[in-house]
């Protein structure tokens, strides 16, 4: 029996204004991917963000619908290879987020449409604990370090935050505020820079930022200077984590090229802007071979994109901090089993998924 498609778009609203180095959000658009067969529906996410990803573009929607069109001549894959075939086929790898919005929805849909990616870590109708950082967003010093208070308050031992938009000086005062209060064996701190940066400040920043006792940076400079990032992590005080660098490179060859001329500390894996967890299995292959750390981070997907993540992370049995805490940023996320208590994502079968935001 073929495929029935439907897409439905949905406006995600912030609980805040969250701020990045690249600036400040207060909403994100999302398309739902709805595949169905007989009377299972799998839903995948197409969450791309705007000056990260590149099929942020005004005529995806119609890219969407082309690629669903041509999906109803199909019949429901049979295994996961197959769904890697039709994905392969059906969509070009400048469209990432698409990509990983129509694989969860294929996967979710072979897998008998219950919002399982993963079958196999929900064999008790839950995956184990997933241990997450708590992300600290941009803003005053005040409305920092009260992001920083509610994160410990809450249990999380692993704390992230976003630095580069506003006075360093400040930026490092957070940083001694919480190592007056915790050693760097009780709270694990990371911070991402968003590639905020020049290569010049680069090397003195990271400096002054290891004498905290941090546990890495993210991006320190902007993505594209693999020289300069070379030079940065072969010297540095301080473990350096790549994301926005590996955004757009697809090719097997350009990966290993890129890894292999770096050699960073770790690796920020988003399947969203990487081209979908099959894309973000290479990358994990690779990083491993090197002997290169890795952890996973949602780019803000609803709680149907992050329970994708979440699941491929329990499949991958991480122990490491993932970036998972993203569910609760939306007034009007998708009500869902995941839960955060204690610095952990939990999957609670007892609570169910509420779709009826999803409206094609």
């Amino acid at each position: 029996m073929n495929l029935k498609t439907d897409l439905a778009k949905h406006t995600l609203n912030f609980t805040f204004v969250a701020g990045t180095s690249r600036g400040t959000l207060t909403e994100h658009r999302t398309y739902f991917i709805i595949l169905k067969s007989n009377s299972k529906i799998g839903i995948g996410e197409c969450a791309p963000l705007k000056g990260l990803s590149p099929d942020y573009l005004s005529t995806l929607e119609q890219k969407i619908k082309e690629v669903l069109q041509k999906l109803e001549s199909y019949s429901v894959p049979n295994n996961l290879s197959e769904v890697d075939n039709l994905i392969q086929q059906l969509v070009p790898v400048e469209y990432p987020a698409m990509r990983f919005g129509l694989e969860t929805a294929l996967r979710d849909l072979l897998n008998g449409g219950e919002r399982e990616i993963f079958s196999s870590v929900l064999k008790d109708g839950s995956f184990p604990p997933i241990p997450i950082n708590g992300l600290v967003w941009m803003g005053n010093r005040d409305f920092m370090k009260q992001q920083i208070d509610e994160k410990l308050a809450q249990g999380f031992n692993c704390i992230k935050l976003k630095i580069g938009a506003i006075d360093f000086a400040t930026e490092l005062s957070l940083l001694a505020y919480i190592r007056e209060n915790y050693s760097a064996e009780q709270v694990t701190i990371r911070v991402d820079a968003n590639g905020a940066f020049s290569p010049d400040e680069a090397m003195d920043k990271i400096r002054q930022l290891a004498a905290y006792d941090l546990h890495s940076i993210e991006q320190p400079i902007a993505a594209g200077q693999a020289k300069n990032m070379q030079k940065l992590c072969s010297k540095t005080s301080l473990p350096i984590a790549l994301d926005e660098e590996l955004i757009g490179i697809y090719d097997y060859q350009a990966q290993t090229k890129l890894l292999d001329l770096i050699q960073p500390q770790y690796i920020i894996l988003k399947p969203t802007l990487l081209g979908g967890l099959a894309a973000t299995e290479q990358w994990i292959e690779l990083a491993e071979e090197r002997h290169i750390g890795w952890w996973m981070t949602s780019a803000l997907e609803s709680n149907i994109g992050l329970n994708a993540i979440a699941q491929f992370a329990a499949y991958k049995k991480v122990s490491a901090p993932q970036g998972l805490g993203t569910g609760k940023l939306y007034h009007n996320n998708i009500p869902s089993p995941l839960q955060i208590h204690q610095g952990q994502l939990h999957y609670n079968p007892s609570e169910p998924w509420n779709l009826s935001i999803i409206q094609p």
